[in-house]
């Protein structure tokens, strides 16, 4: 229990802090770059996982048509 508590306080303060820095310019400028960049990240893993998708959809395509010849 004393753990979560620790956790839910260390969250808040996160926030609290974020939100103090993101009052001053510099900082605004500091989180919308970090903001850009996990962006960015995400776009990535995501195509990533699309480009992933589709090659295994066009594997499993070409297995169920050979199946079909097999037993045809």
């Amino acid at each position: 229990m004393k753990s979560v508590l620790w956790f839910v306080l260390g969250l808040a303060g996160g926030f609290v802090a974020a939100h103090i820095i993101d009052k001053d310019p510099r900082g605004h400028d500091a989180l919308a770059e970090v903001d850009a960049r996990i962006t960015e990240f995400t776009d990535r893993i995501g195509e990533a996982y699309r480009a992933q998708e589709a090659k295994i959809d066009g594997i499993a395509a070409s297995v169920k048509d050979a199946a079909a010849q097999i037993a045809d």
